[in-house]
């Protein structure tokens, strides 16, 4: 699953190997985020991605940064033991006359923890230069990712994570027009108000209170401003975990998710279903990666919350986001 599972897609080593390296960068693209760790690796020509492999991983660096300011040891840990799966992957796509550019980005639970330095110095360790980026800048590669394939389209990109969200309009091909990122995310949802198993109505109603304000206020300057919204594009894990549940996925197949349409319907539907059921019993649901049941239902509530707010019927999934905008930046620098 690319959002959501230790699973890696590679192209058949022959194939890469006789294309034509010398014309393309090969960059290797790592987003460390509150939920997870992935890994692109790609041969970029212009602005076209060839997609070699990729890699994710739940680590949960944000366990408990919500609560405490600070990153866990255990959770720093567990995300050096995946960066160091990740550089044996990309080692293997090394060859003497194709070198590759690592680039590595970090975003909510890192720039919200005190001790991020102590990250940064665990991936030195593997050779790997973190950047703690901010959320305007995560938002301007999530747009770049997530836009490319709904060019001259009015947009509203919606990158729900584990310790913020994302939303960002704009015409699709183009910078975006405007963005905000919110201290909102699933892990930090689930940490502040989801009391008991499983979650109550109240629960989610102080969620509510909580955040909807601060989303309220953007869809008010957006409507102030006359931008119209021609679709929703949702990225991330949460976006994507609702197809694979409504088709139940037992192996995730990121071509059949890549441009589904989710109706506000389904959606509400789907997190009523999930959050009725005890963690215990969620962790079972098919299409529904196990370590990622904890936060889902919080993730479901956040983003039905922004169709809702847009008086938008469904949102379009994308399976391109950050990764791929962290990878067409770093191909531009490097020309």
């Amino acid at each position: 699953m690319r959002r959501g599972t230790n699973s890696k897609e590679v192209l058949d080593m022959d194939t890469i190997r006789s294309s034509s390296a010398s014309k393309a960068q090969r960059i290797a693209a790592i987003d460390i985020g509150t939920v997870t760790c992935r890994l692109l690796i790609s041969d970029v020509e212009g602005t076209t991605i060839h997609e070699l492999a990729h890699a994710c991983a739940i680590t949960n660096l944000g366990e408990g940064v919500d609560e405490c300011g600070e990153l866990q040891q255990a959770a720093i840990d567990r995300v050096e033991r995946q960066i160091a799966e990740f550089i044996t992957t990309i080692d293997t796509f090394r060859t003497p006359d194709q070198p590759i550019h690592i680039v590595a980005m970090a975003t909510s639970a890192a720039r919200d923890a005190a001790n991020a330095d102590d990250l940064t110095q665990a991936l030195a360790r593997h050779g790997v230069v973190l950047s703690v980026i901010p959320g305007e800048q995560e938002a301007a590669l999530s747009f770049r990712g997530a836009s490319a394939a709904f060019a001259g389209e009015h947009l509203l990109v919606a990158d729900v994570g584990g310790g913020s969200t994302e939303l960002i309009a704009g015409i699709g091909g183009s910078n975006p027009s405007y963005a905000h990122s919110f201290n909102v995310g699933c892990r930090r949802l689930t940490e502040r108000f989801i009391t008991v198993d499983p979650p109550c109505q109240d629960d989610f109603a102080a969620a509510r209170a909580w955040f909807e304000p601060h989303f309220a206020q953007f869809f008010d300057n957006l409507r102030m401003q006359q931008y119209p919204i021609d679709r929703i594009v949702a990225v991330a894990g949460t976006a994507t975990t609702v197809v694979s549940i409504d088709k139940a996925m037992r192996v995730y197949d990121a071509s059949l998710v890549d441009g589904c349409e989710v109706s506000l319907s389904t959606l509400k539907s789907i997190t009523q279903r999930l959050a009725a059921l005890p963690l215990v019993q969620r962790r079972q649901v098919v299409g529904l990666q196990p370590d990622r049941a904890p936060v889902i239902v919080a993730g479901l509530v956040i983003l039905q919350s922004i169709l809702q707010l847009a008086g938008v019927q469904a949102y379009t999934v994308s399976e391109s986001d950050i990764l791929q905008g962290m990878t067409l930046k770093t191909a531009e620098e490097d020309r």
